[in-house]
This record gives C-alpha cells, structure tokens and sequence, in this order.
C-alpha cells in the first residue's frame, strides 16, 4: 500500500518536473554551452572555451567601464530601495482601515501591471526634452531654467531617471505578500510584547512584525532581486535607443539584447547571460542566509 502511495505522489510531482526541466535547467544549459562558442544565429556554433568569458572580462570597455558599474548602482538603490520602500508602504497600510487600505493597495500595485513599454511612454510625455514635457513646462513657467533639458539623452539625468520610474513600479506582488504577511500577525504577540515592556513602534517593528514574517520577507527580498537586475528596458524604452546615450543607463540586461539581437553574437551575449545568472544566485543565497528558516542539527 505504501509503495502504491508513494508512486501515486510522484505523478502530482511530474508536470513541475517536466516544466522545470523545459523551461529551467534547458535554457541553463543551452545558456551555458552557447557561451563557449561563436554563434551568430547562422552558422553551427563553433567552439571558443573560455573566450567570451576572458573578452568580457579583460577586453571589453563598455562592459567594465559603463555597464556593470552602472547595473551595480542600479540595483544598490532600486533593489534595497524599493524593498525597504515596500515594507514601509505595506506596514502603513496596515495600520489604517480594510476599506481605505484596499484602495491604496490598488493604487500603489497597480503601477508593476502596467506594461514597460506602456509606462515608459508616460513617462517620456513627463521628461520630454522640448516646452511640451510636463517636467520643463513646469521649471520655464517658475523660471527655473531657461531652454528646455534634454533629460532622457543625458548622461547626467538619464540614470536618475531610471531609478524613479523603476521605486515608482517596483511595488510588486513581493509588496502584497508582505502586506498579507503582517496582516496575518496574531496581534496578541503585541499585546503581550507592551505587557513585557515594549514601548515604541520601532520596537515593535524590529522584535515582533519583521520575526514574525520571515517567509513574506524573504520572498519580497528575491522578488526585488530578480526584478532588479532583468530591469534593462526601462533605460532604452525611455532614451529611445540601445546602448542608451553615451551608455549612461546601459545596464547588463541591455548589453545581453545588444549582442545577442542587434549585432546578433549570440554565443558572447550567452556569456553575459551566465554571468548575470550567477549574480543574482549569489544575492537570493544571501537573501536567503537572511531571511531563510535555519535548521538546527540535534
């Protein structure tokens, strides 16, 4: 009976299988070994070892001068940023009433369904670089500048940019969960917390609502992460062009759509790939070590 049990279980198991393994580990794969090659969607990928990896590391100047630090400060500030942003967003919420936090939840979701290219469009009306622009109607008419600013094909402004659209969108489902997350805190933990002696919210944040949703913390934490570093859009929706103005928004992401799908080196632009799947394992373990249950041996 049990062996029949256990060989029923397994079936509930294979469609996760089967789709983990197609869309998963082959992809990764696949990934991993167009990253030793040369392919340029032609010819039959010919074998390279470690050359792409050894061109992206010593002899490609975009990479190291724009790109990386560029996807590191990105993702320093969107990523931290907008979590911290979330819980602080879902904490408020909390505190008011089922009606009103309903609504605000809607208004603060509804920006991360709204499409890239869709919201990117909004935005470029804001920061148009000519009178019309939102952004500059409002700095001439008070005075503040003289001409119009080019924002999205400046090198100055552009990244900032980017970054504001991204916090203003990055209140996605990890933002929910930790919104149901502290909802469903047994509110006599605080009861007898104040009992205890516990006199501030900054306490009762930090000892009671963050321990108490681990789960909900840790999955916004890979949330933000995964987000985070696949944002690479937003730079060349707003700016209009890949690479981005002078390469100020080039992120990882853009650079992975410039090799592989406009100069169509596809065994290089694996590469990055690879690289950029090996950043964010690194960041969801330490997320991760975090927030993660640990288990303690006897």
């Amino acid at each position: 009976m049990m062996t029949k049990s256990k060989s029923r279980s397994w079936l509930f198991v294979v469609p996760y299988v089967l789709l983990f393994i197609t869309f998963i580990i082959i992809p990764i794969v696949a990934a991993l070994y167009l990253s030793l090659t040369y392919f340029n969607l032609v010819n039959f990928p010919s074998w390279l070892a470690l050359s792409n990896y050894i061109r992206l590391l010593t002899n490609d100047p975009e990479f190291m001068t724009y790109v990386l630090p560029n996807t590191i400060k990105f993702a320093l500030i969107v990523g931290p940023g907008g979590y911290m942003l979330g819980f602080f967003l879902a904490w408020s919420l909390s505190q008011v009433t089922p009606k009103a936090r309903t609504i605000m939840a809607i208004v603060i979701y509804s920006p991360s369904l709204t499409a890239g290219v869709a919201m990117a469009v909004l935005w470029r009306i804001i920061f148009a670089g000519d009178q019309s622009g939102y952004l500059n109607a409002f700095l001439l008419n008070l005075s503040l500048i003289q001409e119009p600013i080019q924002w999205l094909q400046s090198p100055e402004h552009l990244m900032n940019i980017m970054i504001i659209v991204s916090l203003w969108s990055s209140m996605g489902v990890g933002f929910l969960a930790m919104l149901a997350g502290i909802l469903n805190i047994d509110q006599e933990l605080y009861e007898a917390a104040y009992i205890d002696g516990m006199k501030s919210r900054f306490q009762e944040i930090f000892y009671i609502t963050i321990p108490s949703m681990k789960p909900q913390m840790l999955f916004g934490a890979v949330m933000a992460i995964v987000n985070t570093f696949n944002v690479g859009g937003i730079g060349v929706a707003l700016s209009g062009t890949n690479p981005t103005p002078q390469y100020a928004g080039q992120l990882i992401v853009n650079h992975i759509e410039d090799y592989g799908f406009i100069r169509f080196e596809m065994g290089y632009a694996a590469a990055i790939s690879v690289v950029l799947l090996v950043i964010v394992y690194f960041f969801s373990r330490l997320s991760w070590r975090l927030f993660g249950e640990r288990r303690h041996s006897k």
